[in-house]
């Protein structure tokens, strides 16, 4: 491979990464079982224990409720990283739903190239109130493949 080729792929895969991309989580059946059905919202990647008890210990530990904001320009932004447990495996193309106060539909962002046996999706997330997000809001954020399969939820609050 030449220098040139070699150089345009790594600058591509650092744009895909930084787009937000997803990924597959390696983690234990008892890790995965015990937030099933769970997204696992974290201001980093999540962190790792040396036994199924101590991960478990320490995911709680690194899960935000309320997510701060940062200027944006004009607007306030929320970023975060996620991590969704999937109560059964998804399809390709998935996306996380933004409801506020759980009742009434806000956003959503759409989560491309997911592998569907996966039972663990990471990535971050970028959202801002152009998108229809609200600073002081809580909204119920679902991970949802197809038209209505929800494949995990979460509750978050946007400060």
């Amino acid at each position: 491979m030449t220098r040139r080729i070699l150089v345009h792929a790594v600058v591509f895969a650092a744009v895909v990464v930084l787009a937000g991309g997803v990924a597959s989580a390696e983690m234990s059946k008892g890790v995965i079982a015990a937030f099933k059905g769970q997204i696992v919202i974290s201001k980093a990647d999540l962190p790792e224990g040396k036994s199924d008890k101590e991960s478990i210990t320490k995911i709680k530990a690194a899960q935000v409720k309320e997510l701060e904001g940062h200027d944006n320009g004009e607007v306030t932004a929320w970023s975060f990283h996620y991590a969704a447990f999937l109560n059964k495996a998804g399809g390709s193309s998935l996306k996380l739903e933004f409801w506020r106060d759980g009742k009434q539909y806000s956003a959503d962002k759409r989560l491309e190239g997911v592998d569907p046996k996966s039972a663990v999706l990471t990535g971050e997330i970028s959202i801002d109130e152009d998108e229809n997000i609200a600073k002081g809001k809580s909204y119920v954020i679902k991970l949802v493949a197809g038209k209505d399969t929800v494949l995990a939820t979460t509750t978050l609050v946007m400060k």
